[in-house]
């Protein structure tokens, strides 16, 4: 996948378009991310955004699905701790999808 440039700054993805150096990612760099995956940014894709960010600074991992679903549960209430909520947001793979735009690490066990 090619690099993207923000700002004039060159961002190295790898092949799946996950960011190599995390401490590249901004917000400007996680709209040009689900834009690539055609997805444009809504309060509740930010909210989704903001609780991967905070789940791999707690675990220090990116999520799996059934981590994810429960985790946006317990913080954002049943209404969207629901993978039907999930994959609306980030199709076809919530926790990859999501992870990639919040500039995380590819999920472990994601294919």
């Amino acid at each position: 996948m090619p690099d993207l440039i923000i700002d004039g700054k060159e961002i190295a993805l790898d092949k799946e378009g996950f960011l190599r150096n995390l401490d590249d990612w901004s917000p400007a760099v996680a709209e040009a991310l689900a834009s690539q995956e055609n997805i444009v940014l809504t309060d509740d894709h930010w909210d989704v955004i903001r609780l991967l960010q905070a789940f791999y600074r707690e675990f220090e991992l990116s999520p799996a699905m059934r981590p994810l679903v429960k985790y946006v549960g317990q913080h954002l209430g049943p209404d969207k701790g629901r993978s039907i909520f999930l994959m609306q947001l980030f199709p076809p793979s919530p926790a990859k999808i999501g992870s990639k735009i919040a500039g995380l690490p590819k999920p472990t066990n994601c294919l």
